[in-house]
Formats: C-alpha cells, sequence, structure tokens
C-alpha cells in the first residue's frame, strides 16, 4: 500500500510540473519579452490591470534586439513589445519567422544627440555619425538626416536605405554603423549620434530637450506588441492588448514621458 501511495504521488508530481508552454500550470501566466525602457516600464503599469483579469505578467527584459523575436519564434516566450513594424518585416524576412502584429502601442520619436555641439547647424565638415546597424533603424536614421536636408537619398521615401543610398553629402558626413544599444555611448567620441528612444531614455537623455534633430508626432513607426499565428486570439494575449490600449496607459504614457514617448492610440 505505501508503495502504491508513493507511485500515485510521483505521478501527479509529475502531471504538475510538465504543464506546455511559458505559462504556469494553469495556463493564466503571459510572458512577454522587452526592452527595459519605456516597455517593461509600461508593461509593469499594466500587471495590476491584468490581475484584476486573472492573468499574470511575467516581464522578461533583453537589451538587444533579436533575442526578444527568437525566443517568441520558439515559443520560450509568449510575446514581445520593442518593434516597429519595419523592423518586424525585415527579420521575419531575413530569419524565416512569421511573427505576427496584435496590437500598436505608443511612438518613440528618433533623435539624433551630440555631447559636442548645440545645434544641427554646428556639425562640422567630415563629422562622424553613428547610427543603428540593422536596416529598418538604420534606414529610418538616415531618412531623419535627409528630412532635415543634411543629405539626400536616391529614394527618399526608403525605410532600409543604407550609407550607400547616400546621393549628396555636403558636409561629407562619415557613418559609422554600429549596435543600437551601444549608441548612447559613443557620445563623447563622436559628432553626432542618431539613438532610438529607448535606449536614449535609458542613457538618461531627454529627446524632447537634448536631440538636435527629431522625428515629430507623424511618425510612422509605431512600437507594436507582437506574438505568433497560434497565440495571438489567446484570451489571454487579447486581454494585454486591450490594457496596453486603455485609457489609463494613455494617461501613464503622457504623464510620465512628456512627449518623449507618444500613445499610438
Amino acid at each position: 500500500m505505501k508503495k502504491l501511495l508513493f507511485l500515485a504521488a510521483a505521478a501527479l508530481l509529475v502531471a504538475g510540473c510538465s504543464s506546455s508552454g511559458s505559462g504556469d500550470s494553469n495556463g493564466q501566466t503571459l510572458t512577454v519579452a522587452a526592452t527595459a525602457v519605456p516597455h517593461a516600464e509600461i508593461l509593469k503599469e499594466v500587471k495590476p490591470i491584468l490581475a484584476k483579469e486573472g492573468v499574470n505578467l511575467d516581464v522578461k527584459v533583453f537589451a538587444d534586439y533579436v533575442q526578444p523575436n527568437t525566443q517568441v519564434a520558439e515559443k520560450s516566450i509568449d510575446l514581445n513589445y520593442f518593434q516597429t513594424k519595419p523592423y518586424l518585416d525585415t527579420f521575419n524576412r531575413e530569419h524565416g519567422t512569421q511573427l505576427v502584429i496584435i496590437t500598436g502601442v505608443h511612438i518613440e520619436p528618433f533623435g539624433a544627440y551630440s555631447h559636442k555641439y548645440k545645434s544641427i547647424d554646428q556639425l562640422p565638415n567630415g563629422a562622424t555619425v553613428t547610427l543603428p546597424n540593422d536596416p529598418s533603424n538604420q534606414g529610418r536614421a538616415l531618412l531623419l538626416l535627409a528630412r532635415n536636408g543634411l543629405i539626400t537619398l536616391k529614394d527618399p521615401n526608403n525605410e532600409l536605405a543604407t550609407p550607400k543610398d547616400v546621393v549628396t553629402n555636403p558636409k561629407n558626413l562619415v557613418f559609422k554603423p554600429l549596435e543600437a544599444a551601444m549608441l548612447p555611448r559613443t557620445l563623447d567620441e563622436v559628432d553626432l549620434a542618431l539613438i532610438n528612444t529607448n535606449y536614449a531614455l535609458a542613457a538618461g537623455l531627454s529627446p524632447t530637450k537634448d536631440a538636435l534633430l527629431i522625428e515629430d508626432k507623424n511618425s510612422p513607426y509605431v512600437n507594436y506588441l507582437v506574438g505568433r499565428p497560434d497565440n495571438k486570439d489567446d484570451p489571454r494575449v487579447q486581454k494585454l492588448a486591450q490594457a496596453l490600449t486603455s485609457p489609463e496607459v494613455k494617461a501613464f504614457i503622457e504623464q510620465k514621458y512628456h512627449g518623449a514617448v507618444l500613445p499610438a492610440f
């Protein structure tokens, strides 16, 4: 009898530990990969809202733009929240993944920063300019420079432009593409750095005060909650999407970021 009881208990233990996916045993935990600022901060704000709906939100913070997509595609994590549609489209194409947009949440106006100059007019001939090395953000940086008259591009609307697409460069700017997370660290070494707002905020920069150039409120680069075809209609995912586009989150974004981050809903 003792042996039978032991075997029954062991069977129950195994069953309790073998729940599938990244959620908990009752399926009410959602794991979401995010960059620290502002994405993880916004997700922290919605945790209490989701808790009232019976969903536990587990936020995994990443410092790069690759692993959040890779781990969602591999089903190690349920969702991610960090990227724009051009970046997602490029990632899917280059990696053969099929990640999908769930909902748009916010816009981070992209900016150009300098520790050496107070205005873009002071930028010298031959200035060294660092910019992101991933295709979508590199194109975004070049479009910002082009729209402000520093360069011209073969196609002024090409979201995936590279330095090879520069047609005129009156100041002979020297471009140095780098990993996006590294760009704030280059400010003491270069003349100008084009930095994603999440990394600018994390480095203590104020986009609305410190950027020499910045996208306006009409920027098309919305940051999305992203998942997979197999979980996009999951009721827990839809509850998160609704919470992220709620009046409470809109007020939080407006009050906390003072224009550096804008609601997209």
